[in-house]
């Protein structure tokens, strides 16, 4: 049975291309292992607080010399971070804004990206402490970023791929719905990206 952390970052609810390409994926996982569990974040709805001077602070001190305060500031990020160790499958559902990722999936990265919790400088250079995880990026854009002139104008992909990295998050796939703005291929861009994942 794998357990798979879906992280869905789109105000669109059920219209988003990014959140149904994310379910394509994790239909195709459970169709290989019914028995899957999949645990579902959405980062809007946790609304995960931009970090602030006590969250840098606790970030920083031994867990026993958290305060009361310093432990309710950490609430959220403790349970994001238990939520990445108990998977054994990533999937995060990005839609392109603005050539980057939306500001509440930044939000959740800065409260999963933790010293001594998932990432270490123990040996003298940094060491991510997740281990053993398969990631999928679901990244929908209304432009085409794969190939063509705006290729390098993707910020997404390139900074997910380091800061996953960064905390030993590796093993990564993307699929794409690309093309759902421009006339002539948003026609069947759903349709390709979706069908990419089961091809």
């Amino acid at each position: 049975m794998k357990k798979i952390l879906h992280i869905i970052s789109s105000p669109r609810g059920a219209e988003s291309n990014s959140t149904q390409l994310g379910n394509t994926i994790i239909e195709k996982i459970k169709k290989e292992d019914p028995q899957s569990k999949v645990t579902v974040n959405n980062v809007l709805e946790k609304d995960y607080e931009p970090l602030q001077a006590i969250h840098v602070t606790a970030y920083r001190l031994p867990e026993d010399h958290h305060s009361l305060e310093h432990k309710q500031a950490l609430r959220d990020s403790d349970t994001a971070v238990s939520e990445l160790f108990d998977a054994d499958v990533l999937v995060v559902s990005v839609p392109l804004y603005n050539f980057a990722i939306p500001a509440a999936l930044k939000g959740w990265i800065d409260h999963i990206v933790r010293p001594g919790k998932t990432f270490s400088y123990q040996t003298g250079k940094p060491e991510g402490l997740l281990k053993g995880k398969k990631v999928y990026l679901a990244i929908a854009s209304n432009g085409v970023y794969t190939d063509g002139p705006m290729k390098s104008m993707d910020y997404a992909e390139p900074y997910l791929r380091f800061i996953l990295g960064f905390i030993g998050l590796t093993d990564i796939t993307t699929y794409r719905i690309e093309g759902a703005g421009i006339p002539g291929v948003m026609e069947t861009a759903v349709q390709k990206g979706l069908e990419s994942v089961l091809a």
